[in-house]
């Protein structure tokens, strides 16, 4: 499983000071913490701070790479300017979060892509918002594919995202993550899909018990990465044993090293 830790984001009470103030030590050791739990990516969010984002965000790239020896971060903003002041610091390929169908955002965030040869979060939205059905955010995730592939995008760089939207406005919103998951598993293999968890439970109380179902059923469906806590341990320890019952784990050997390393909660 591809794990985007979301820790970093300056929606978060404790992260927006901490940037402002350049706190280098603190934003390091939420990177350094979140890489040592799992997570592949480290995302980074300052898209509260509007004005200051693209210093902030550029700011926020050198100081995850500089404790991490260049680990990848993913670059989760809408503002072009932000992204390419982010993209000229980073080292190696980073993860773009995010492109979507809707005209504007897409001529925009494509030519980053292409130039700086990234990975890149594709959202299952257009111009007419985000769509109900299964069918219909699968054919929005199809012309994105096209863009994508079009502008030298391999498949394997590319996450498609199938947008969750709260159980407690429409019941049928996860089987519908679910069926779009399969349905682009389907026609393209080889591509990531990829999702963040807490829009499912939006509304509802003891929301990590919907959280955590969740992620496992999409894996079930399919789904191979995820935006996440990875300091969350029951989420980490049942998403290492979905691996295992799903064959993504030969010999359960993950599972084991967690467990010898008291990493799993049961």
């Amino acid at each position: 499983m591809i794990v985007v830790g979301e820790r970093i984001n300056s929606s978060r009470k404790a992260i927006a000071p901490a940037i402002v103030a350049r706190d280098k030590h603190f934003i390091g050791q939420e990177a350094l913490n979140q890489i040592a739990a799992g997570a592949s990516y480290i995302d980074v969010n300052c898209g509260t701070l509007l004005a200051e984002e693209p210093e902030c965000l550029e700011w926020l790239v050198k100081t995850v790479q500089d404790v991490t020896g260049g680990g990848l971060c993913s670059l989760d903003s809408p503002n072009p300017l932000a992204l390419e002041r982010a993209l000229k610091v980073h080292q190696g390929k980073p993860l773009v979060n995010s492109i979507t169908g809707e005209r504007e955002r897409l001529a925009a965030i494509l030519p980053l892509v292409r130039d700086y040869k990234t990975s890149i979060v594709a959202l299952a939205m257009d111009d007419n918002g985000m769509p109900e059905t299964a069918e219909e955010r699968f054919q929005i995730a199809a012309n994105l594919v096209g863009e994508l592939t079009k502008a030298g995008v391999e498949l394997a760089d590319i996450y498609l995202d199938p947008m969750v939207r709260p159980v407690s406005t429409g019941g049928h919103y996860g089987r519908v993550v679910f069926e779009t998951i399969q349905k682009i598993n389907r026609e393209f293999p080889g591509i990531h899909t990829i999702c963040g968890l807490s829009n499912i439970s939006f509304g509802l109380p003891a929301r990590k018990l919907i959280n955590h179902t969740f992620l496992i059923m999409a894996m079930m469906a399919g789904l191979d990465s995820a935006i996440l806590d990875p300091l969350d341990k029951r989420l980490a320890s049942l998403l290492k044993a979905a691996e295992v019952l799903l064959e993504r784990d030969e010999y359960a050997l993950n599972y084991i090293a967690a467990f010898r390393e008291e990493k799993l909660e049961f």
